[in-house]
């Protein structure tokens, strides 16, 4: 008898297994193909988020691949961030149409700008997956950087914005232009040793402080590293940072006094409490 309850139980027992997902089954990351506009088609890695936490798209720089960002997305699983790292057209896996070695280094209109349609396929990927711009952040180090800031000229509703060793001009793709017009969150980091890289990136700070205003703008420094390096052995902790807390809080002016009520109007007075004036802290 148990054995013939058993032979039932199981089939459906394995069906249920089938069909319910396994507990934080869609946490884990996946290997996805991304189509772009103009034919492409890229290999990417997906994380989604956990409930109350963005997505990064996460943009490598020239001559790398997604794996750069290995150390990385550990760092952005363990905060329940989510991500979508992408082999840019021409790099690592995304070779369907050519290697990027091949592309011309020149002009406004190479496949080195046309990677801003990379970002349109990965951002176009989360929408349909329920994510929103709000929702998202985008990340990129050097090439993947400038690459970044272009791309936010067409999706000006992303959230966050993080240039990791950012350039004025790479191989032609240019960061300013889109700076004058953003004005979400915008974190900027560079290396004082490259001391043009700096000079740049403090340049595309002063140009995004004038656009996003006060308190949206963060800049980090490192001495001796930059790109994809500096993240991983100096600011992984500060950018986690960041996506918890991308500006910082407005500081509200001190009350006004209130005019003292007339005698007969006062009615029962009550002292204040010896803690009151911390309710209201003065700014220095």
């Amino acid at each position: 008898m148990l054995r013939r309850l058993f032979q039932f139980a199981a089939p459906v027992f394995l069906l249920w297994a089938f069909v319910m997902p396994a507990s934080g089954a869609e946490q884990k990351e996946q290997a996805v193909s991304l189509s772009t506009q103009d034919g492409w088609t890229l290999a990417a890695l997906y994380r989604p988020a956990e409930d109350g936490r963005k997505t990064v798209v996460l943009l490598h720089d020239i001559g790398k691949n997604k794996e750069e960002f290995s150390t990385f997305k550990s760092n952005l699983a363990s905060e329940g961030f989510g991500y979508l790292a992408l082999d840019l057209r021409g790099y690592g896996r995304s070779l369907d149409k050519g290697e990027a070695r091949t592309f011309a280094k020149e002009g406004v209109d190479n496949e080195f700008n046309k990677m801003t349609r990379d970002v349109d396929a990965a951002l176009n990927f989360l929408k349909q997956r329920g994510v929103s711009a709000q929702d998202t952040v985008v990340l990129g180090a050097g090439l993947g950087a400038n690459v970044a800031a272009k791309s936010m000229s067409f999706w000006p509703d992303v959230a966050g914005l993080a240039l990791i060793s950012p350039s004025t001009n790479n191989k032609d793709v240019l960061s300013i232009p889109a700076m004058r017009l953003y004005k979400g969150d915008i974190l900027i980091a560079a290396g004082a040793a490259d001391k043009k890289g700096f000079l740049e990136a403090s340049v595309i700070r002063n140009v995004a402080f004038l656009t996003a205003g006060e308190g949206k703008v963060t800049f980090l420094t490192a001495y001796d590293l930059s790109s994809h390096d500096m993240l991983d052995k100096y600011l992984r902790p500060a950018v986690i940072q960041w996506l918890k807390t991308p500006h910082k809080p407005e500081v509200l002016p001190d009350l006004p006094p209130e005019p003292e009520a007339p005698a007969a109007e006062q009615g029962w007075l009550v002292a204040p409490s010896s803690t009151e004036d911390a309710l209201v802290p003065s700014v220095l």
